[in-house]
């Protein structure tokens, strides 16, 4: 199942486990545990105050409560200190940790919020990168549906160049017919940075081509998936869909994809911006510069950068929908 970044008070989340952004004693404290324990009421401080604390980087477990939820996962994230006193291995073991006791539970949905993000200041960037890898390495080898859930658009931050190769991407390539495309002002260090770009793709040969002329768009994704040497498995996880839309795409020669699914199909097997228009193209789709969704997506694919979990923080902080099986 695809990992989903969701908007949302996580104290409202319907899963089988929702993880808390702990301390060390267990305590209620204030942001997302505090929230948490509001919400699910005394009887979770009660047995929390039973649990004898938890140590850095590790988890302990909880029933409920009151909130739409079997457990509670309580993992104790660490406080930035530079990141030279190990925050990033520590973190990256909260993660691991809570998803290895998900499964160990036999939970089939878990909530997380950005671990540490918050008033433990680790940067906002580098949590949700090791987010993003943590729970990613996961789904490679297991389902479980993971949602990662902000209660603000701020809460979620990339890398500031990269942001900045965004924007200038956008900038020299969006049509000039909508100058409010960006909803969000330039934050000022995102100011000055320029992107490089490599050279445009080669045409697809003509020969091949028309070798596929009468190929669907489900047909041509079974193909390539084959020439990538890649399984579907691998394919469609790489491409943040989960298992049942998969198979609809497989076993319907007629599928119609929606653009989210083709583009996401597209980054997994690393096709090259042609192959990618050509694959749309089977679809009766195609790449827009008068789409700001399609640009950013663009951006990427001709950087030959095939992290759809990073092309989705991008997306996200764009007010664009995302690729895969992803809610906003």
């Amino acid at each position: 199942m695809p990992v989903r970044i969701v908007r949302n008070d996580i104290a409202q989340m319907h899963a089988d486990a929702i993880v808390n952004a702990a301390n060390a004693q267990l305590s209620a404290g204030g942001g997302v545990c505090g929230a948490l324990h509001a919400a699910a009421g005394p009887g979770l401080l009660q047995k929390c105050m039973s649990l004898h604390g938890c140590k850095t980087g590790q988890v302990k477990v909880t029933g409920g409560y009151n909130l739409h939820c079997k457990y509670v996962i309580h993992a104790v994230g660490p406080v930035w200190q530079g990141g030279s006193r190990g925050e990033r291995e520590l973190l990256a073991s909260c993660y691991r940790q809570a998803l290895a006791k998900a499964q160990e539970l036999g939970c089939r949905s878990i909530a997380f919020p950005i671990l540490s993000s918050g008033i433990y200041g680790y940067p906002k960037a580098e949590a949700l990168q090791v987010a993003m890898e943590e729970i990613g390495a996961f789904l490679m080898a297991q389902d479980m549906q993971v949602d990662l859930v902000v209660y603000t658009r701020e809460s979620v931050e990339i890398g500031s160049k990269l942001f900045a190769d965004i924007r200038q991407y956008i900038d020299d390539h969006y049509v000039a017919a909508h100058p409010d495309v960006m909803r969000r002002p330039d934050p000022p260090h995102m100011m000055e940075s320029v992107a490089c770009m490599p050279a445009p793709c080669a045409a697809l040969d003509l020969e091949e081509e028309l070798l596929h002329l009468d190929e669907s768009f489900s047909q041509a994704v079974l193909r390539l998936i084959g020439e990538k040497g890649m399984t579907n498995a691998q394919c469609y996880k790489k491409a943040n869909l989960d298992r049942k839309h998969f198979s609809k795409i497989q076993n319907d020669v007629h599928y119609k994809p929606k653009k989210t699914t083709a583009l996401a199909l597209a980054v997994a097997l690393e096709l090259s911006l042609d192959e990618t228009k050509a694959l749309l193209q089977k679809a009766g789709l195609a790449i827009s510069h008068s789409d700001v969704f399609d640009v950013i997506v663009e951006f990427f694919i001709r950087q030959e950068k095939y992290d759809i979990f990073v092309i989705n923080e991008a997306l996200f902080l764009h007010d664009q929908p995302m690729l895969g099986s992803v809610l906003l």
